[in-house]
């Protein structure tokens, strides 16, 4: 999934101050730094997120038999390569 850069910091923005909200938890670091670290783990999830995908659809791609993206066979396939995929990060 592609997030642009605004839409990126203000989920970062929306995590750090949700953090801040909560009583039990307390920042080592200023608020900014914690949400550039926000930042950084959500590229990172939404990096690995991308090669998950790609490497679904290439599996389906590589099928002998040519499957239309949208159908429900291709819908079925990639549900389960994606999850193959994720059960092979240990996520």
């Amino acid at each position: 999934m592609r997030i642009n850069r605004d839409k990126l910091n203000k989920l970062a923005h929306t995590v750090a101050d949700t953090l801040a909200e909560i009583d039990e938890v307390g920042f080592l670091e200023d608020r900014n730094t914690i949400r550039q670290e926000a930042r950084k783990a959500l590229e990172t999830l939404l990096e690995e997120e991308g090669r998950i995908d790609t490497a679904a659809r290439l599996k389906i791609a590589n099928q002998r038999k040519i499957i239309t993206e949208g159908s429900q066979e291709w819908e079925i396939l990639y549900r389960k390569y994606y999850n193959d995929e994720v059960r092979k990060l240990g996520i």
